[in-house]
């Protein structure tokens, strides 16, 4: 397990960190969302060893992290960092020589690599001729051709299409799947929230939410009914609901925001006493409403 215990780090006369705690099982994938400067890639980079915390403790597997800890890690940056220069194939075996893993095993794992992500034409080209995308890839074969215990990656799918964003949930599934523990950090929130089991949502450098997204759901006030057909009847059984907002209708469907401790069985039994409804859903909220309710304001 990786517990992040009450991290501080400042930089100077601004603080980057403040008392950030969570906890990530062994084996799961986290999601540390929050917006720009909100403290994740400061959080990252204090996990990984490159930041000393001025206070509170990060450990792994029970123990502090250490130099011979951060060999089993993998880094994924938010920022380019390859050699223009270098070959593919070449930057990729380096990396995994810098981790430990002997010429013929990196490049056994080297070729899987270039396979895995659809860039085995360019191995023999320089990492600077490459598009942002395909330099991605290379960056996510630098981070995990080692097979890290523990796999941090600062917004993996910058520069990737929706194909290619596709390709990397299914790698970061078959890792998970494998035993790797991941820690991610993106803007897109539809992809976190299939992939990740808990979260961390911290803006300012402070926690302001974390769980599951059972449990994010759980503490939202609120749940959108959407009914159809749009009759008056309808509109006036959910408009005499305690606390209900109507909302614009979308596309011949009515919404309303009521409170989340709705009776929505008996909601949908008087409805249907009234009208032939063709659509009842309460929608539950997403990590994206979840995320900007959060936040807003901060």
């Amino acid at each position: 397990m990786l517990v992040v215990d009450r991290l501080h780090k400042g930089f100077g006369a601004v603080v980057a960190v403040d008392e950030v705690s969570f906890e990530v099982p062994a084996g799961s994938t986290f999601g540390l969302i929050g917006p720009n400067g909100a403290g994740k890639t400061t959080t990252m980079r204090s996990i990984l060893g490159i930041y000393a915390p001025d206070s509170g403790t990060i450990t792994w597997k029970g123990a502090a992290v250490h130099a011979k800890t951060r060999r089993h890690f993998g880094y994924l940056p938010e920022e380019r960092g390859l050699y223009g220069k270098m070959k593919v194939r070449e930057q990729i075996v380096y990396f995994g020589k810098l981790h430990g893993l002997p010429e013929a095993e990196c490049q056994r794992r080297t070729t899987h690599w270039l396979a895995r992500l659809e860039i085995a034409q360019y191995a023999e080209r320089p990492c600077s001729e490459l598009s942002k995308g395909n330099q991605q890839k290379v960056q996510i074969a630098c981070a995990a051709v080692h097979e890290p215990e523990l796999l941090v990656l600062d917004e993996p799918f910058s520069g990737l299409d929706p194909v290619n964003a596709e390709m990397l949930i299914g790698i970061l599934s078959e890792l998970k799947h494998a035993g790797t523990t991941l820690v991610l950090s993106s803007h897109n929130m539809w992809q976190m929230e299939d992939l990740c089991d808990r979260f961390c949502i911290v803006a300012g450098g402070r926690n302001r939410a974390g769980g599951t997204l059972r449990e994010l759901r759980a503490a939202w006030p609120t749940r959108v009914i959407r009914v159809a057909p749009p009759t008056d009847s309808v509109r006036g059984v959910l408009s005499a609901l305690d606390g209900a907002r109507a909302l614009p209708p979308v596309d011949g469907v009515l919404e309303f925001d009521v409170p989340a401790s709705t009776p929505f069985a008996d909601v949908l039994a008087r409805l249907v006493a009234g009208e032939k409804i063709t659509r009842f859903e309460a929608v539950e909220p997403s990590l994206h409403d979840i995320y900007l309710h959060t936040v807003e304001g901060i």
